[in-house]
C-alpha cells in the first residue's frame, strides 16, 4: 500500500486533496480551537505513533490538560497498552485516514514515529492548519526541517519538539551560569553519550515475515522500500541509515541543545569528523558506525568568541578535567563547559549542573534571571490556547536549527573519519558533493511534503 492504494478507499489524490480543503478551512485565530467547549477550553489532539516515546507523548499531554481524540499506529501491538489506557479515543492503523476523518475535529497532532516519517507526517497536519508537537531529532534531512519550520511559521502554529530536558530546571539553571560570565570567557565544550544501546556498524539483516499487526508499507512511508526484520522494528531502527540518526541524532537533541541555547551558537560552520568507527565490510551502506569523535566550530557572535565543540560517542569519552574532585566523574550523557574562570558539567536534559574545577569554592551563583517551564507539553499545549507560539520553549524556531546541527554530525559520521564539511547556510552546500547528497529528503513515490 501507498498513498495510491485505492483499496483502502485512500489514494494520493483524495488524500492530499482532502488536506488541502482542510487547510482552507481550519486555519484559526489565535487561541480558539475546533474542540472549545466553554469554560474547560477542550485541546482535541491525534496522536501518530503512540507506542514506545509516543505512549509517553500522548500520557504528557493528556496529562497536561490535551483530550487524547484520535489514535494512529501502523503497529496494533505496539500499540495496545495506549490503547488500553485511552479507550474512548479513536483509532486508525492507518495516520492519513486519522487525519482525514478526524481533520475537522482536532486541533492538534503529536508526531512520534521513527525519525524518517516525522516530515511527512508533521506536515500533513502542519498544512490543515493544526498545531504540532514532532518528537526529536525533528526530521531525517536538513531540507525537511526547514520546510516545516516556514510553513509552520507561514501559518502561525504553535509548535514543539520532544527535547524534554528543554523545559527542566536544570537547562535554566545552565543559562544563567553561562550567560551571567560566571564562568568566564567559554571556547571549549564536550558532550558525549553513551549511545548506541542498539547495534550500528552492521549489515541488513535478512527479511522476516511481516507480523500480522504491522502494516509494513506504511511504516516504511517515505523511505525506499526493504524488507521487514525484527531486528529493525519496532525498536532498533535508529542505527539504520533509511530510519534514524544513531546515536548523535538520538541524544544530540537533549545534550548539545543546552550549549546551543546558552551559548546562543546557530548552526557551525564547519564540521570534522576524528573518528567514526567500523569494522563490519558494506555496514556503511546500512548503518551508522559504532563510536564518533565529531568536532563542531561556530562562529563568534555579539561579544562571545568562537567556540570548538567536540562530540563523544560509543566507546569514546570525554577526557577528565584537571582540579574535578575524586569522587566525581564525566558525565556519561552530558556536557561539559570549560570556562576562563570555571569550569561546569550537566548530565543529559540539562541535568544538575555543577561546577568541578579546583577553584569551584569561588564560585558565586547567579541571580535567577530564566523564567522557569510549567513542563514541555503544558508550555505547548498554553502557547496553542493563548495563540502566542513563544510561549513554546523548543518551538520550530529553536527546534529547526537544532536539527540543522545535529544532521550535519550525523552526514560527516556517514562519510567517516577526515571528513570536513564547511557548511553555507544560505546554500545548503557542505562543501562537499558526496555530504551535499544526504542534506535533501527524497522520498519514494506516492510521498512527498
Amino acid at each position: 500500500m501507498n498513498l495510491q492504494d485505492k483499496s483502502k478507499g485512500l489514494s494520493r489524490r483524495h488524500f492530499l486533496g482532502g488536506t488541502a480543503a482542510a487547510a482552507s478551512l481550519n486555519i484559526l485565530p489565535s487561541g480558539s480551537l475546533l474542540g472549545q467547549d466553554a469554560p474547560s477550553n477542550r485541546l482535541n489532539m491525534a496522536f501518530i505513533g503512540a507506542g514506545g516515546r509516543g505512549a509517553a507523548n500522548v500520557q504528557g499531554c493528556a496529562e497536561a490538560g490535551a483530550v487524547v481524540h484520535a489514535i494512529g499506529d501502523c503497529d496494533e501491538n505496539r500499540v495496545k497498552a495506549t490503547r488500553g489506557k485511552h479507550s474512548d479515543a479513536k483509532f486508525y492503523r492507518d495516520w492519513r485516514e486519522m487525519l482525514e476523518a478526524e481533520g475537522d475535529k482536532i486541533d492538534a497532532v503529536a508526531v512520534s514515529t521513527p525519525d524518517h516519517n516525522h516530515a511527512v507526517a508533521a506536515m500533513a497536519a502542519i498544512k490543515m492548519g493544526k498545531h504540532v508537537y514532532v518528537e526529536k531529532p525533528l526530521t531525517l534531512t536538513i531540507s525537511e526541517a526547514r520546510a516545516l519550520h516556514a510553513e509552520a511559521n507561514k501559518r502561525g502554529l504553535c509548535t514543539q519538539m520532544g527535547n524534554t530536558g528543554h523545559a527542566r530546571d536544570g537547562a535554566r539553571l545552565t543559562n544563567e551560569y553561562v550567560q551571567s560570565g560566571s564562568l568566564g570567557e567559554i571556547s571549549t565544550v564536550h558532550c558525549r553519550t553513551n549511545r548506541p544501546v542498539w547495534p550500528q556498524d552492521l549489515v541488513r539483516p535478512p527479511a522476516e515475515p511481516v507480523p500480522a499487526t504491522m502494516d509494513w508499507d506504511l511504516w516504511i512511508g517515505p523511505a525506499e522500500m526493504k524488507p521487514y526484520n525484527s531486528q529493525i522494528a519496532p525498536f532498533k531502527w535508529r542505527g539504520y541509515l533509511d530510519y534514524g540518526t544513531g546515536a548523535l541524532g538520538d541524544m544530540g537533541a537533549h545534550i548539545i541543545d543546552h550549549p546551543t541555547w546558552a551559548l546562543d551558537l546557530g548552526i557551525p560552520e564547519k564540521v570534522v569528523v576524528e573518528k567514526a568507527d567500523r569494522d563490519t565490510p558494506g555496514a556503511e551502506k546500512d548503518t551508522h558506525p559504532q563510536s564518533c569523535i565529531i568536532h563542531m566550530y561556530f562562529a563568534a557572535k555579539g561579544e562571545r568568541g568562537p567556540v570548538h565543540l567536540t562530540w563523544f560517542d560509543g566507546k569514546y569519552t570525554i577526557p577528565r578535567v584537571a582540579g574535578m574532585p575524586d569522587d566525581k566523574k564525566v558525565p556519561d550523557n552530558g556536557c561539559v563547559y570549560i570556562g576562563s574562570e570555571h569550569t561546569m558539567m550537566h548530565g543529559s536534559h540539562g541535568g544538575n549542573p555543577e561546577i568541578i574545577d579546583a577553584n569551584r569554592s569561588r564560585f558565586v551563583a547567579p541571580p535567577k534571571t530564566h523564567e522557569r517551564s510549567p513542563g514541555h507539553y503544558k508550555e505547548w499545549i498554553d502557547a496553542i490556547k493563548s495563540g502566542d507560539p513563544s510561549k513554546a520553549k523548543s518551538n520550530f524556531d529553536v527546534a529547526a536549527p537544532l536539527t540543522e546541527t545535529l544532521l550535519l554530525g550525523v552526514i560527516g559520521s556517514i562519510l567517516g573519519p577526515g571528513t570536513e564539511l564547511s557548511w553555507d547556510a544560505e546554500k545548503m552546500t557542505t562543501g562537499n558533493a558526496e555530504a551535499d547528497k544526504w542534506v535533501s529528503h527524497n522520498y519514494r513515490d506516492g510521498w512527498s511534503l
